[in-house]
């Protein structure tokens, strides 16, 4: 099964808020892949869990790193990265 991970740096000034965390995670689960999301070091959870993303309290500045199993990893975490930068 293929994997993929990426990092980035969250820029918008009021973090993973609820809007960009539910446009998040309904892009998981319609990826179909399994995804996990941390935040800097910590511990991953579960990215299609609105409340386990909420709960990661991301704010402006944090790296958050995300990781992909299934297929079409890399073209799903590009997807999901982007997802997150955009939403703010």
């Amino acid at each position: 099964m293929a994997t993929a991970t990426r990092t980035t740096t969250i820029t918008d000034p009021v973090g993973i808020h609820a809007r960009p965390a539910s446009q998040f995670t309904q892009a998981v689960a319609a990826s179909g892949c399994t995804v996990t999301i941390a935040k800097g070091d910590g511990t991953p959870v579960n990215a299609g869990s609105i409340l386990s993303v909420m709960g990661l309290g991301i704010q402006k500045g944090d790296d958050v790193t995300v990781a992909v199993e299934g297929d079409n990893a890399e073209s799903v975490a590009d997807s999901l990265i982007e997802t997150l930068t955009e939403a703010e």
